[in-house]
């Protein structure tokens, strides 16, 4: 076995571990071998077994052909098959939370993020507007069965919702970020409050209003946010120190949301994809080649936090004055409907 494989296979091992345990008590009782000579695999002295690998592969869920794949056009991503997805509104949340978390724990933790339309993180100082855009992708888009005859309705998050979202908020506030808008920041959330409106999706039609007005709060924040380069959890106060925030703008578009993160341990990319699902990988040519582009995309967008507040305020000002302009619209069909 070629020792850089053997090396990120340990690194695959320690993701999965996740520092529950040590690299050694783990696979020492995995392959009922001491945790010495586990070390001297780690080390690359000695190589791993084929039987030894079935073990590995079989226990961590790995998947070995792919790891040995010597196509450098192959890349190795982690994601939830939307047939396997148990979709409700805490699991999904819990995912994101115990990725996060993971990230905020490690050390000098930093985000570099491009948004393609909707800012999930930001998203959650809100929770109307997060469940209706959990409710919104699995009943639209995977068609879950449950879902399949209901129409939204106002409900408070549960207990549990509320605290994994705040959970999530303060771990995404905490970690310094660099993150790139573009025009279209936002104006698919719109579309799809007016969708729903339009097909007579919601209970209470009147419920799309008073959506669009959180929007517009939302859109406050993230301009507040914006203009002191300090991210912080809505309804609370900047803080003195820490939790900066770098906002650019794109004048064209991005074309998927994406995720950098990078720590002193670990680098690694999560991309969406089927709307809102994500995936995630470790291979660092692909993150490489991702990271080249993200920086050329900075590169060619203009920073709107703290300086530039003309191009700043023209950005959310146009955003706010659209979701105004909609929600006057519909407040009119909703007044004819009474």
């Amino acid at each position: 076995m070629q020792k850089d494989r053997q090396a990120e296979l340990f690194e695959i091992i320690k993701r999965k571990i996740n520092g529950e345990q040590s690299l050694g008590a783990a696979l020492s009782s995995v392959l009922s071998i001491s945790e010495d000579a586990v070390y001297r695999r780690y080390r690359g002295e000695t190589q791993f077994s084929i039987y030894e690998l079935e073990k590995i592969s079989k226990y961590y869920n790995i998947s070995l052909d792919r790891l040995f794949e010597s196509d450098d056009n192959k890349v190795i991503f982690d994601f939830q098959p939307i047939a396997h997805i148990d979709f409700n509104m805490d699991s999904y949340l819990e995912k994101i939370a115990f990725g996060l978390e993971n990230v905020r724990k490690q050390k000098s933790p930093e985000l570099i993020m491009a948004i393609n339309n909707t800012h999930f993180l930001q998203l959650l100082n809100f929770p109307h507007l997060t469940r209706f855009k959990l409710f919104f992708w699995g009943r639209t888009y995977l068609r879950v069965p449950e879902l399949k005859k209901q129409r939204f309705a106002h409900h408070k998050m549960t207990p549990n919702q509320d605290k994994v979202g705040r959970q999530i908020l303060r771990d995404y506030t905490s970690i310094p970020s660099k993150e790139l808008l573009d025009p279209e920041f936002m104006l698919g959330f719109v579309r799809e409050i007016v969708y729903y409106f339009n097909a007579r999706l919601f209970e209470d039609p009147a419920y799309a209003v008073h959506l669009l007005n959180q929007l517009m709060l939302f859109v406050d924040h993230v301009r507040e946010q914006c203009e002191i380069g300090k991210k912080f959890v809505f309804r609370t106060s900047p803080p003195a120190n820490g939790n900066e925030l770098e906002v650019y703008l794109n004048d064209t578009i991005n074309g998927t949301t994406i995720t950098y993160y990078r720590t002193e341990e670990r680098e690694g990319l999560n991309m969406a994809h089927n709307l809102m699902n994500t995936m995630n990988t470790f291979d660092q040519q692909y993150i490489q080649d991702a990271k080249d582009v993200l920086s050329r995309q900075f590169e060619n967008a203009s920073l709107i936090s703290v300086n530039n507040p003309k191009e700043r305020n023209q950005f959310f000002y146009r955003l706010r004055d659209h979701i105004e302009k909609v929600k006057n619209k519909i407040e009119t069909e909703v007044n004819e409907l009474s």
